[in-house]
């Protein structure tokens, strides 16, 4: 037997009041995942029974939305554009994930390994990917981003300086960081730095007033542009590592605007310095004498 029309529209009220969510505070970028799908679920409720006469009066004014507003689908209210890399309607007359915002269009996305049968999904991508300098001197991927950071921070009156990135200094994204082995392991640093000019990577050695590798040839280094645009990225390895190796170590970036440069220090330990220390997580290179691990874990259960 059918409930009552009133116990189903109280049914559907309580449905509504279950999975309405907090307003996202200003600036706040939403997810894309199952709580970011439930917004579909609630247009559905909503939608159940079509759309009442438009009272604009009786909107309420949407919060945070990054990527600008659009018409929800009864054409009446604003509501929040989805942001680059969420999902989004193809049919323009569908509204079950939401419409993209300002400068963004819904596409199906072919990233994923098709031949293991991924299924592309629709989602908001930036019609432009050419890079542009903010009036605040942050290079900005595309224009979507930017109107992002502007839209996050309205007091900041964020706007285009000029097509192209913004002209700086080295800016160092990833340093290298300290680090340990043990002599005949290898060891390797890395240092990703983001310029505009593009900035040259050296590597050097406190006490030492060398560019390395030098001659030794037990030292190499390797550069390659990225992973993201005007970015550049370094390695230094040491292999077979022994003790005259520990000390500071300094990933240097410089370009006609400016050097920056990160440390990172590196301890060797010899095998007798590796069984004294009672880490576990060196006993993981099974370095340890069994029976020297076999005898500390029985007097450890003493």
């Amino acid at each position: 037997m059918p409930p009552p029309p009133a116990a189903a529209l109280a049914l559907s009220v309580l449905l509504l009041l279950l999975m309405v969510r907090t307003p996202l505070p200003t600036g706040a970028r939403p997810s894309s995942g199952p709580d970011y799908l439930r917004r579909g679920w609630l247009r559905l409720l909503a939608e159940g029974e079509g759309c009442a006469p438009c009272r604009p009066e009786e909107c309420a004014a949407p919060r945070g939305c990054l990527a600008g507003w659009v018409r929800d689908a009864c054409g009446c209210c604003w509501e929040c554009a989805n942001l680059e890399g969420q999902l989004c309607d193809l049919d323009p007359s569908a509204h079950f994930y939401g419409h993209c915002g300002e400068q963004l269009e819904c596409r199906l996305d072919t990233g994923g390994d098709l031949s293991r049968g991924e299924v592309p999904e629709p989602l908001c991508a930036c019609r432009s990917q050419s890079p542009l300098c903010g009036s605040d001197g942050h290079t900005y991927a595309q224009i979507c981003r930017l109107q992002e950071a502007a839209r996050a921070r309205p007091a900041a009156n964020l706007t285009v300086a000029h097509p192209g990135p913004c002209e700086s200094g080295p800016q160092i994204v990833s340093h290298p960081y300290d680090t340990w082995n043990v002599t005949g392991q290898d060891v390797i640093f890395g240092c990703e730095v983001f310029a505009y000019p593009m900035a040259s990577i050296e590597w050097r050695k406190d006490g030492l007033d060398i560019q390395l590798p030098g001659d030794d040839p037990h030292i190499s280094v390797q550069f390659r542009g990225g992973p993201q645009r005007f970015e550049v990225t370094g390695w230094l390895q040491i292999q077979a590592v022994r003790p005259s190796d520990e000390g500071t170590y300094r990933c240097l970036a410089r370009n006609a605007l400016g050097q920056v440069e990160a440390p990172a220090s590196l301890t060797v330990l010899t095998p007798d310095q590796l069984n004294s220390t009672g880490i576990p997580q060196l006993r993981s290179l099974n370095l340890v004498p069994e029976e020297e691990t076999e005898s500390q874990e029985s007097d450890d259960y003493y």
